[in-house]
């Protein structure tokens, strides 16, 4: 059984502000300038990096912005988020919940630090997924799945040495918590040390580990430490992840390709330069709704 090999272990690039609220490091697709379908269906991965905020009585945050074309996905590891879209969809995400939003035709969103946690401040640490969807689902209806950590299966590693959280896609004959328009395998993976995780993924499919926390071998000489990325190449179907002296925490994507052209435009993520005229149109004659900042 072919591994998959180790394209590049990647640092996390520079960080920059998303609103007031959210430090990141773009990894894709501008941080290392990577082509806009290498990790296809993925679009976009922003982290904020585990930092800590200082209490605010005011919220930091995101205000009212559009989206159309894609899902945005945001998994929390630390702090806790409330956002609300024109839909009428709003919530809380708190650590290790996610929040699965499918623009589609189009929302307006936005979202803030939690209002107690604003008050407190504290440990901060986020994932923000694009994930794109196919030309047919663009101008479906938008939807929002709210997935809280009770409500993710987790697959037990033997000799109680951590689990597997399937946000989506399947692990052994369990399925995720995410309905997804393709095929998607999206985990967090907690190993304890000297834990070793065997995991099978078509060889066609875009793949990548985020390094949460800790650090993690992999094809047992590549070494990823904490706030890192591992991409693969799309020449196998075996991953080894093991740790030696320390406990890790792990994002895994991988999904199947979209074979269709990609134009992006700040919000927006179309087939052709023509929709993304017709999404910025929309906003402004005022189709995606209405959203008080």
């Amino acid at each position: 059984m072919k591994a998959k090999s180790v394209q590049q272990i990647l640092a996390p690039p520079p960080a920059h502000m998303v609103g007031n609220g959210f430090r990141v490091h773009n990894f894709f697709p501008n941080g290392y300038d990577m082509k806009p379908d290498r990790m296809s269906p993925f679009f976009l991965l922003d982290y904020n990096a585990k930092m800590d905020f200082s209490p605010r009585e005011i919220p930091r945050g995101v205000g009212v912005h559009p989206h159309r074309g894609f899902e945005t996905v945001t998994i929390a590891y630390h702090g806790a988020i409330a956002h609300a879209d024109s839909r009428g969809n709003q919530g809380v995400i708190e650590a290790g919940d996610v929040q699965w939003m499918t623009a589609a035709s189009g929302v307006l969103h936005k979202e803030y630090h939690e209002s107690s946690y604003s008050r407190q401040g504290g440990a901060f640490q986020m994932v923000q997924l694009w994930i794109n969807l196919p030309a047919k689902d663009k101008m479906g209806f938008p939807k929002y799945q709210a997935i809280r950590n009770t409500d993710i299966p987790k697959y037990e590693l033997p000799d109680n040495k951590g689990d597997i959280e399937i946000i989506a896609g399947s692990y052994r004959g369990m399925k995720g918590a995410a309905d997804t328009f393709t095929p998607i395998e999206l985990y967090n993976i907690r190993m304890k040390p000297e834990t070793k995780v065997s995991l099978e993924l078509p060889a066609h499919y875009n793949t990548g580990i985020l390094v949460v926390e800790g650090e993690s071998f992999v094809q047992e000489k590549e070494r990823a430490v904490t706030d890192h990325f591992v991409l693969f190449r799309n020449d196998g179907i075996r991953i080894d992840l093991e740790t030696r002296e320390t406990s890790c925490m792990l994002l895994l994507m991988s999904g199947e390709p979209i074979p269709e052209p990609i134009v992006s435009y700040g919000p927006f993520l179309m087939n052709t330069k023509e929709e993304i005229i017709k999404a910025i149109r929309d906003v402004h004659d005022g189709k995606f709704g209405y959203l008080e900042d």
